[in-house]
């Protein structure tokens, strides 16, 4: 806590020095002329026109190629805020930058720490931006609007270290679902939606005997999965908490109606999803190879067209989907399903969870005009800084229609998908994260959304195979066949998975996450006969490595994060 608190006198004194001094030590009289900002764009109550530009040093633990601030979107943001950023990211397996800065007490003026922002926080280098934001940030606080709130640390900390670095409200016009499979078996299945585990495997099942082997004479495999690495958590681990439960994603955590958390591999309904894959394995529709395969070979294999059905998310397999559009297989590619254990259970895929938190662009005590980087990262939060940084410069990489709408041209369009380096020469998308930013779907007083994606964009790019879909099941989205997010209520408390855990928390979990990945793995490989043994015994491992201490620890998290919005 003396940490904290000398970051707290670290912060008066700078915002103390910054509002004498003025930003980039322009004199008194200019100074009173530029403390004001525009509700609306953000801007310097100047205008912006002096031609004096501040440089802060941003570290982006997110970013993995160079951004030296050129492009026309970063010119224009510089032009607006009157702050040009010096950017600086991890090289190489560089996965200790956060614990050598302090260490060597080296800091930037800006940080996007990702999961390592606690160890800043406990080590009082991130500044309070409370007051910075009730002075500068009437965008920020717009942005955020009724949940503000969770931007606090904690209940007994009620500092805002950070900005969240994820979007702010939404609708999912698009979703890859609760689990995955071949456009080839739903047609074959005339469009029929799966709404229980016993449906789906029958479905697999018939499939696979109609056509055991693929054109070109490839075994075809049920499912598959990849397990030998951290993709276990997102293609084992995760589905079983939104099929078996039914539960949004709070990591490797289930959280009941009190606010208690438990781990969720210690769950009933997740058990008893265990013992069904168990089952499967042991009849040949799960793959064999699914817990020794490399990432490499799962992308291969579903590349390959051989794989009817996934438990994952489409970022993780989205690489061979281009590979199978590419060789013209449109029908090997996935169908995204709300697929959950029973008619009862609803798939949480569309769910609002409300604004994740624990991550995050924040201000070190290292920046000697903490002003400037208030007023940078509230316009960013502006809706003329919003529109600058998701479509670009108006009339190059957007138009105008006759409604005042936003809208991009087919030329442009194309060039963002066939050039691999648009973003990084046009600067359009390129620096929308890690700040802060509106949720897809929400749209500014124009009617326009924030985002380039729309429910009109995403429909307009729909293959044939989606086009036939929505034709069948009567829809105009792909995603309106799933539990819509108004069935849902959003939880008062942020997603667990984005906190910045204590240490002992962070001990706790990595281990039990060792144990559950092999014992899962043991389960679900070993005989039916012996599940049940196989399983009480990894509960049994679970418990004696500190698993309640650790739901302990964050149940009171999770009630302290529910405290600061009462």
């Amino acid at each position: 806590m003396k940490a904290k608190k000398l970051g707290v006198f670290l912060l008066t004194a700078s915002i103390t020095a910054a509002m004498l001094a003025g930003c980039g030590g322009k004199d008194d009289s200019k100074d009173a002329a530029n403390t004001g900002t525009d509700a609306e764009t953000g801007t310097d109550a100047s205008g912006g026109d002096s031609n004096e530009v501040t440089e802060l040093s941003f570290y982006n633990a997110d970013l993995t190629e160079d951004d030296p601030w050129t492009d026309p979107v970063a010119q224009k943001l510089t032009e607006k805020t009157g702050v040009k950023l010096k950017v600086d990211h991890p090289v190489g397996e560089d996965k200790q930058r956060i614990s050598l800065m302090i260490a060597e007490q080296n800091f930037p003026d800006m940080i996007y720490a990702k999961g390592d922002a606690g160890s800043l926080i406990d080590a009082g280098v991130m500044i309070d931006m409370t007051d910075l934001i009730e002075e500068y940030g009437p965008n920020i606080k717009k942005m955020y609007g009724d949940e503000f709130d969770k931007l606090k640390y904690s209940a007994d900390d009620p500092a805002i270290y950070q900005l969240s670095s994820y979007a702010m409200g939404g609708t999912k016009f698009e979703d890859s679902g609760t689990a995955q499979v071949q456009w080839a078996v739903m047609k074959e299945n005339n469009y029929k939606i799966p709404e229980t585990l016993e449906e789906f495997e029958q479905m697999l099942k018939d499939y696979k005997q109609a056509h055991p082997t693929t054109e070109d004479g490839a075994e075809t495999i049920g499912i598959t999965l990849s397990a030998s690495d951290w993709h276990w958590m997102i293609t084992l681990g995760n589905p079983a908490g939104y099929i078996a439960a039914g539960a949004p994603d709070n990591g490797q955590w289930l959280i009941d109606d009190q606010y208690n958390a438990s781990y969720k591999f210690t769950s009933d309904k997740i058990r008893d999803y265990m013992k069904w894959l168990n089952k499967l394995y042991n009849e040949g529709l799960l793959d064999p190879e699914f817990a020794t395969q490399t990432h490499d070979d799962y992308i291969a294999k579903i590349a390959s067209g051989r794989v009817l059905a996934l438990f994952d998310t489409q970022w993780d397999y989205i690489d061979a989907e281009k590979i199978l559009k590419s060789d013209g297989k449109l029908d090997k590619t996935y169908c995204g399903l709300p697929l959950t254990s029973d008619k009862d259970t609803k798939a949480p895929s569309l769910m609002y969870q409300g604004l994740a938190t624990g991550q995050g662009v924040g201000i070190t005590t290292a920046c000697e005009d903490p002003v400037a980087a208030i007023k940078f990262l509230d316009y960013i939060c502006s809706d003329e800084g919003q529109v600058l940084v998701n479509w670009g410069i108006e009339g190059t990489n957007y138009q105008i229609d006759e409604n005042g709408h936003r809208y991009r041209t087919e030329e442009e369009m194309k060039e963002e998908t066939e050039n691999k380096d648009y973003k990084k020469t046009t600067g359009v998308g390129f620096h929308n994260y890690p700040f802060p930013c509106y949720g897809t779907g929400v749209t500014d007083s124009t009617g326009s959304t924030y985002t380039t994606d729309s429910k009109e964009s995403i429909i307009s790019e729909y293959n044939e195979e989606q086009q036939a879909a929505c034709k069948a099941w009567d829809v105009e989205l792909l995603v309106d066949i799933f539990p819509q997010p108004s069935e849902f209520e959003t939880p008062a408390y942020p997603p667990t998975w984005a906190y910045s855990m204590p240490t002992d928390f962070v001990e706790i979990s990595n281990k039990l996450d060792e144990i559950a990945q092999s014992s899962l793995i043991g389960c679900v490989i070993g005989s039916e006969a012996d599940f049940d043994s196989a399983y009480d015994k990894m509960v049994s491992d679970l418990e004696g490595s500190g698993m309640n201490d650790a739901a302990q620890i964050l149940t009171e998290m999770v009630k302290g994060k529910v405290a600061l919005m009462q």
